[in-house]
């Protein structure tokens, strides 16, 4: 990366930060009440990233301490040995960073591009030799020093629409489930919730207990976006795109070591009126301890109907989001998983520096608030 190039990510993030800032200022102290006990703030401004060294320098050089690794490989191959997955820490650890998070492949693809499609098909006996493969590469994590691993359980994929003009010119990816096309049915056929339980039932009852031994938590993405709940979409039912269905979800089987890679963009597009119902989401999962991972991102608009914006540009307080977070304990990272697409900006970099500062400020400011009230 050039010096020009890099000045312009650092710009982007100082220009997040005080754009935060300015926010901060606006809404003034906080006034929701403080459990006793919790005045330190343990969040992490954190990303999802390609792994190379170049990236990582540039993650250092903005302060982003805590990342979500690249898919180490679609299969049990050598990157999944223990040996590969040292390596991968051990690199990360070089720049200063701590490695989190290594995603599994079970990634958020539709069923036809699935690195693992046997499980969320239900077709045995290949769904067991896939399972089998994730629960070594749940062991190797472990012995690599790996202290979670995330994953989907998906068929559709992430389902958008057409993008849509935002601030500045920016395109924000959008979703209306009115244009959005019904055909044709996936490989999957029809998928009813009783048969999409059950899959996700299996999976879990195999995997769990093996992170339990190994200690290696497994945080999982809801479904995006939620779609609705008796029609479903292209002949499925998405169980996990409603609240209630997270809640069962998590209920399935009980451990410390089974939670949520919790995508507040996606539990927002789950809602009717995310602006003011996401907090108590975010009250019921974390208070539980099932908030594993935050994707730390803001809509404008509703259920089957929304678009993906800037951080401050949302229907979502996000300083008010972060109180939440530090109210129920939660300690891990807050990462922008999606951002808009600015002209000229190839790969996102600026908006990602944006959203980096921003969320590094709304940190600080509410560390600055933990201050206050201890004092």
């Amino acid at each position: 990366m050039d010096r020009r190039a890099f000045g312009r990510l650092a710009a982007a993030g100082a220009m997040g930060a005080w754009s935060a800032e300015r926010e901060v200022a606006r809404a003034g102290p906080a006034t929701a009440p403080r459990s006793p006990g919790r005045n330190r703030v343990l969040m992490k401004v954190g990303t999802q990233h390609d792994s190379s060294d170049e990236t990582l320098a540039v993650l250092a050089a903005l302060g982003v301490n805590d990342v979500c690794s690249a898919l180490p490989s679609a299969r049990l191959d050598d990157h999944w040995s223990v040996e590969g997955l040292t390596r991968l820490r051990e690199r990360v650890e070089s720049f200063g960073i701590r490695l989190g998070i290594v995603p599994l492949p079970l990634s958020s693809h539709d069923i036809a591009h699935a690195e693992n499609p046997a499980i969320m098909l239900g077709r045995s006996p290949q769904r067991d030799r896939e399972i089998d493969d994730i629960c070594r590469m749940i062991h190797n994590a472990s012995r690599a020093g790996i202290p979670m691993l995330k994953y989907n359980m998906s068929i559709l994929g992430v389902v958008r629409t057409e993008p849509t003009p935002g601030r500045g010119g920016a395109r924000y990816s959008t979703f209306s489930y009115a244009k959005a096309k019904q055909e044709p049915f996936t490989e999957a056929g029809t998928v009813a919730a009783d048969a999409h339980w059950e899959r996700i039932a299996y999976f879990l009852e195999r995997v769990v207990p093996v992170a339990e031994e190994h200690k290696v938590r497994l945080a999982c993405h809801p479904h995006d976006p939620g779609m609705p709940h008796a029609e479903g979409y292209r002949g499925v039912q998405t169980v996990l795109g409603s609240v209630e269905g997270l809640k069962r979800f998590v209920d399935i089987h009980p451990s410390p070591y089974h939670g949520l890679n919790f995508c507040q963009g996606t539990v927002a597009e789950m809602l009717q009126d995310p602006g003011r119902e996401i907090f108590e989401a975010i009250r019921y999962f974390g208070s539980r301890g099932k908030i594993f991972n935050v994707h730390f991102r803001n809509i404008q608009g509703r259920f089957l109907d929304f678009r993906e914006t800037f951080i401050d540009d949302g229907d979502v307080d996000m300083l008010r989001a972060v109180r939440v977070y530090k109210e129920v304990g939660y300690d891990g990272m807050l990462m922008p998983d999606h951002v808009p697409r600015i002209a000229g900006d190839a790969g996102g970099q600026q908006a990602f520096a944006y959203t980096f500062g921003y969320i590094k400020a709304l940190i600080r400011a509410v560390e600055d608030e933990a201050d206050h009230e201890a004092g």
